[in-house]
């Protein structure tokens, strides 16, 4: 089984392009994790996750809701993890929280797919986020393989500097950087409540049509690029950015050119 977590859609993109390979069953996580649902899942196929990178490794409340979640049936499990530049040595993390579940580590599969975060990074504009996409593939067809093969995922080099920003940068990032304290709407929101829904900590409500961010936000950036009026700014720095949301008619474009 694949089970996913994607905030503006790469991971989600991912996720099913594998399963259109492995035939596997796709379940996205978003509802789970909002509601603390914890309940055991089964699976006769190998278990793959498929999530962003945040700060060199998977997100906090995605190795939460494993940490917590009884996965029944196989033991082996493989990572996929989308990310705009790389992931660091994320799987050193990932191997811990296999073995404290009794899982068989199978690897981590690094994906580069286009930037959304837009509150540290420039975003991407569409023929830039779909050259990206396109050259992606390749990484994407690679895990997919190797999952139908039951192949464990190519151990890549650690570096340094690898060891570093998935250690002690991803400490210091999240306490430091990782809250909505910046998150605010202008007066182009039309009190839609898109962004409420959208959250996966149930993180925003609306007060006086307006949404207000609590201190449960896990920078999934989904809220400041979904926003249907782009009436979402994180401080200065995604003035003037273009929200990046992964491209829905991309599909299309696949089945028409055969990607």
């Amino acid at each position: 089984m694949i089970l996913y977590f994607s905030g503006t859609g790469n991971s989600e993109y991912a996720a099913k392009r594998i399963a259109a390979v492995t035939g596997d069953g796709v379940l996205n996580l978003f509802q789970k994790l909002r509601s603390g649902d914890h309940a055991p899942l089964d699976s006769k196929q190998p278990w793959v996750v498929v999530t962003p990178t945040y700060a060199w490794r998977i997100p906090r409340l995605v190795t939460d809701w494993i940490a917590k979640t009884e996965l029944r049936g196989s033991r082996e499990i493989y990572f996929v993890m989308t990310c705009g530049g790389n992931i660091g040595n994320a799987g050193q993390y990932l191997k811990k929280l296999c073995a404290d579940k009794n899982l068989q580590y199978r690897g981590c599969m690094e994906v580069v797919m286009p930037e959304n975060y837009i509150a540290l990074f420039s975003t991407p504009t569409r023929d830039e986020a779909e050259k990206t996409i396109r050259a992606a593939q390749g990484a994407i067809a690679a895990a997919a393989a190797a999952i139908c093969e039951r192949r464990p995922f190519p151990e890549p080099k650690i570096t340094p500097m690898d060891r570093i920003s998935s250690g002690i940068v991803n400490d210091v990032f999240y306490p430091m950087f990782v809250h909505a304290k910046k998150f605010h709407a202008t007066d182009a929101c039309i009190s839609c409540g898109q962004c409420v829904k959208l959250c996966p900590t149930k993180n925003i409500r609306l007060r006086d049509g307006r949404p207000v961010w609590k201190n449960r936000c896990t920078h999934c950036m989904a809220c400041i690029c979904r926003c249907p009026a782009e009436a979402i700014e994180y401080g200065k720095h995604s003035k003037g950015l273009p929200r990046y949301v992964f491209p829905k008619d991309f599909r299309e474009q696949e089945e028409e050119n055969n990607i």
